[in-house]
C-alpha cells in the first residue's frame, strides 16, 4: 500500500524515460525504424575514440578525487570537530553548478585571480582556462564531496575494537591501516568511486564552459545531436551506450556477496 506512490514515481520518472531512450535509439532522423545508429556508432572512429575519452576522463578525474577523499575522510573521522568539518565540506554543494563554473571562469581566465598572481611573481600570464587540466580540476573539485561523505561514514561505522585487537596483537600504524582499517572502508570507497565516476562520464556543461569544447565526452555528444544536429535518434544511441556503461560500473564497484556458508572445514 505505503509502496504505490514510490512505484509509480519509478515508473513515470526512471522506467518510461529509459523506454523511451532505447525505443528513440532505433529512429533515424525522420521518425522512421532502423538499427543504423548502432552501426554507425560502433563504426565510426570519432564515436569510439569520444567513448574512450570519456572514460579516461571519467577515471582521471575519479582517481584524483580519491586521492585527496580518502586521506581527508580518514582525517576528518579522528578530529574533535568532525561535524563543523563536515559541514563546511558539504556547504559547496548547495552552490549551483553553473555558478561555480563561472567563478572558476572569473580564476583562471587570462585577467583573472591566478594569472594576476603569477604576473605579479614575474612568471607571467599562462592559459589556464580551456585546457584539459582547468577541467579535470574544476570537476574534481565539484565531485569531492561526494566522495568523501561515503568514505567517512564507512569509517565511522567501523568498530573501535577492532583497531585497539590489531595493535594489542603487535600490528603498527601502517599494518594496522593495511589490513583493518582499508578493508573495512572498501564499501565506503567503492560507493565514492559510484558517485563520482558515473555523473563524470557524463559531463556536458564543464566541457563547454571550463574546457572550451576541447574536452568532447558521451554527455556532450548528447547534447549536440538533441540540440544542434536535432538527430535525436543518434543521441538516444549514445544515451544507451551511457547508461549500460553506468550500469557496467555499478556491477563492477558493487558488493561482492559472499558465498552462503562460507567454506567448510
Amino acid at each position: 500500500m505505503y509502496s504505490i506512490p514510490y512505484i509509480l514515481w519509478l515508473l513515470l520518472f526512471v522506467v518510461a524515460p529509459v523506454l523511451l531512450i532505447v525505443y528513440q535509439s532505433f529512429t533515424d532522423i525522420d521518425g522512421a525504424f532502423t538499427v543504423g545508429n548502432y552501426g554507425k556508432y560502433f563504426t565510426s572512429s570519432t564515436a569510439l575514440r569520444m567513448t574512450f575519452n570519456s572514460l579516461l576522463y571519467a577515471g582521471i578525474i575519479t582517481a584524483a578525487v580519491l586521492l585527496i577523499s580518502y586521506p581527508t575522510a580518514y582525517f576528518l573521522s579522528r578530529t574533535v570537530h568532525k561535524q563543523l568539518w563536515l559541514m563546511l565540506i558539504i556547504l559547496p554543494t548547495w552552490i549551483n553548478l553553473l555558478l561555480k563554473a563561472y567563478a572558476f571562469i572569473g580564476i583562471f581566465s587570462v585577467n583573472g585571480t591566478i594569472n594576476n598572481f603569477l604576473e605579479f611573481a614575474g612568471i607571467g600570464r599562462q592559459q589556464i582556462l580551456f585546457t584539459d587540466t582547468s577541467f579535470i580540476f574544476v570537476a574534481a573539485y565539484i565531485e569531492i564531496p561526494f566522495m568523501i561523505l561515503p568514505i567517512f561514514n564507512a569509517l565511522e561505522e567501523m568498530n573501535p575494537s577492532l583497531i585497539s585487537a590489531s595493535r594489542d596483537l603487535g600490528a603498527n600504524t601502517w599494518q594496522t591501516f593495511q589490513r583493518v582499517i582499508l578493508p573495512l572502508s572498501m564499501n565506503g570507497v567503492r560507493s565514492g568511486v559510484q558517485a563520482v565516476f558515473i555523473p563524470s562520464l557524463s559531463l556536458f556543461m564543464l566541457t563547454r564552459l571550463i574546457g572550451g569544447n576541447r574536452v568532447i565526452t558521451l554527455g556532450k555528444a548528447i547534447e549536440q545531436h538533441f540540440m544542434v544536429t536535432q538527430n535525436w535518434g543518434m543521441g538516444s544511441t549514445i544515451g544507451v551506450i551511457l547508461i549500460l556503461s553506468m550500469v557496467a560500473i555499478m556491477l563492477l564497484t558493487g558488493e561482492k556477496k559472499r558465498r552462503k556458508g562460507g567454506n567448510r572445514a
